[in-house]
């Protein structure tokens, strides 16, 4: 046996879609998560219902790295359309588990392989129904990992416990199914891999859970009152949370709801219900993906034009049209700044985890109301859909911000000196009345051509432009309330790293590792746009700053070029995008094009060579 690899190693089981492994593996995600080991998992699926390969890959890292890993150590293979492939994937010095039904052969002579007899295990037990053993026999495999790599057997209980929502029957045949594979493997296997798993205490305190229903929480707690929604891959188990959690959270005790969820046909008139619910006067929100984003782009302009609030939660995947629909990407991101025809400027919040999703849940409802325009918030499926470690929830400790909102006593303290599109205070918000509201002046015409101050129809040029600069003043109001980056300063950092959204395990990751080379970074994580002066003094204390994110074409530094003009030179792109999430790997190696560690000085003190850039020819020096 190689040399002992405690609590740092990946999991990867390739299946069949719709074979029922999901519950297997959540399973085994749970438990080590139990032992208080550092844990994440992500899910790859086909966009098709069953029948094509999947993969489902657990991270352990004892340091809290849960970013994914390219590196294959633990294969655990059940499906013979993939078995060449998972074969292949296992890194060298590796385990490979597999089903020994499947007849194919096993080449390799610089991994550990084990043979499961996973069939004929779940036909030896008696109390599954033969209905169900094609199911329920994904224990075995839960069973035989865990004596080879020593899963508690307890906390595989529990967290069988806790999916089958405390029902006895359910949770004993699948854990008598997972005893009878560790005792098979007791009996049968030696081992010979270096993997194993030791329990810890870095999870006391923490939880598990996925973005969407995060965000659905987030936004429950922020008082949601509507939300219209179309199914799309990966936003739909957003809305499915919000129906799961509101007839608990949102009870009255005559039974009466204080909230409505519709399925709209189709994400154009998802957005429209919004609209009209924002406009009425509830904290209104919709969900959707790039395509439906792409729907919803004439009511968003609309939104913004006639000042309504609104919510828009995009989960973001891979296109352009329909692309891979069950692959991650952050490649909304310019379309969204600029969505719609003619001049605009979007408000999005770019969460970087499972908390954030939750406090910009409800966050984004007090900035919609505040703001008087549409709030993009810009998740993606990895973050979305996979299981990610989290500290709890937080409670909102702040009063719901409703805005400029006018009474009837309000408005006669006016005396008759408003208007709906009036800017009184000089941040280019104006006030607004809501449906109810019975004072003679609280009546205005909401319409989506040319107006005026006083929301009465007009087309003279000069009316418009004002009208115009007003919400660009309102745009740069916006950075007063958005939510500030996060700056991690590095003590002789010459190198300024700047990300956004789930790439952030990754990019922490990749910096420890540049560390370790001699190259020193501070980390900026971008959580709005748009973008304040923390940005700018940021890229302004660097030589330079790379920008790194999962799209092709490099979007958030396309707009922070366009923003920061003067600056530009100092940036530089680490962009791919391949429908994986985000890896250290591929992040250091983007990084190390613009940035190594120079050889050590004679006083033994390293240096960092940064290839500079100079200025264009012309430019001011």
């Amino acid at each position: 046996m190689n040399q002992k690899i405690v609590n740092e190693f990946s999991i990867t089981v390739g299946t069949v879609n719709g074979s029922g492994s999901s519950t297997a593996n959540n399973t085994i995600l749970r438990a080590i998560f139990k032992m208080g080991i550092p844990v994440s998992g992500k899910n790859l699926f086909p966009s098709n219902i069953q029948g094509q390969p999947t993969w489902y890959t657990i991270r352990v890292n004892k340091d809290g790295f849960l970013g994914r890993d390219e590196s294959q150590h633990i294969v655990v293979a059940i499906n013979p359309a993939s078995f060449a492939r998972d074969l292949e994937s296992v890194a060298p010095g590796g385990a490979f588990f597999y089903a020994d039904d499947i007849k194919q052969p096993v080449t390799r002579t610089d991994i550990t392989a084990y043979a499961m007899p996973i069939k004929q295990l779940i036909r030896a037990q008696a109390e599954v129904p033969s209905n169900l053993r094609d199911l329920v026999g994904n224990m075995v495999y839960v069973g035989i990992l865990a004596q080879m790599i020593g899963i508690d057997l307890e906390k595989i209980h529990a967290a069988l416990d806790f999916h089958f929502k405390h029902r006895e029957k359910p949770t004993m045949m699948n854990f008598n199914t997972v005893k009878a594979g560790v005792d098979w493997a007791r009996a049968n296997l030696t081992k010979a891999d270096p993997f194993f798993l030791e329990p810890m205490n870095k999870t006391d305190g923490m939880i598990m859970a996925d973005g969407n229903t995060a965000a659905a929480l987030g936004a429950i707690y922020g008082g949601v009152q509507f939300a219209a929604w179309y199914p799309i891959t990966p936003a739909t188990s957003l809305a499915e949370s919000l129906n799961d959690y509101l007839p608990i959270l949102r009870k009255r005790e005559d039974g009466k709801h204080t909230y409505a969820v519709v399925q709209a046909e189709d994400e154009l008139a998802a957005l429209g219900m919004s609209i009209g619910a924002g406009w009425g006067g509830l904290r209104a929100m919709t969900s959707t993906s790039g395509p439906g984003l792409s729907l919803m782009t004439e009511f968003a302009g609309l939104a913004y034009y006639a000042e309504v609030p609104v919510v828009i939660w995009d989960v973001q995947r891979i296109g352009p049209s329909t692309g891979l629909p069950t692959r991650t990407s952050q490649g909304d991101l310019t379309f969204t700044a600029h969505i719609g025809h003619g001049d605009s400027h979007s408000v999005i919040l770019l969460p970087g985890d499972v908390f954030e999703c939750f406090e910009f849940g409800w966050k984004a409802l007090d900035l919609a109301e505040r703001l008087q325009t549409p709030i993009f918030v810009l998740s993606d499926l990895d973050m979305g859909m996979n299981q990610w470690m989290s500290k709890p929830f937080e409670y909102p400790n702040t009063p719901m911000d409703r805005g400029k909102v006018l009474t009837e006593k309000d408005i006669e303290g006016l005396k008759g000196n408003w208007g709906r599109y009036l800017d009184k205070d000089g941040d280019g918000i104006p006030y607004r009345t809501l449906p109810g509201n019975q004072h003679p002046m609280s009546a205005y015409f909401t319409r989506g051509t040319g107006h005026d101050e006083y929301a009465k129809y007009t087309e003279e040029a000069h009316i418009f432009h004002r009208v115009m600069e007003r919400l660009k003043l309102k745009h740069e109001t916006a950075k007063e309330y958005v939510p500030a980056p996060i700056v991690r300063e590095t003590r002789g950092a010459e190198v300024g790293i700047l990300a956004f959204g789930s790439t952030e395990s990754a990019v922490e990751e990749a910096r420890a590792q540049l560390a370790a080379d001699g190259l020193k970074s501070s980390m900026m994580r971008v959580r709005a746009i748009p973008f304040n002066k923390t940005v700018e003094k940021f890229i302004q204390k660097y030589e330079q700053v790379i920008v790194v994110e999962m799209n092709r074409d490099g979007q958030m530094h396309q707009l922070l070029c366009m923003d920061f003009p003067a600056l530009a030179p100092k940036l530089k792109s680490v962009a791919f995008q391949d429908g994986l999430p985000a890896s250290a790997k591929w992040i250091r190696e983007g990084i190390l094009k613009f940035a190594k560690p120079a050889k050590s000085s004679p006083k033994g003190k390293k240096k960092v060579a940064v290839k500079k850039t100079s200025a264009k020819k012309g430019a001011k020096k």
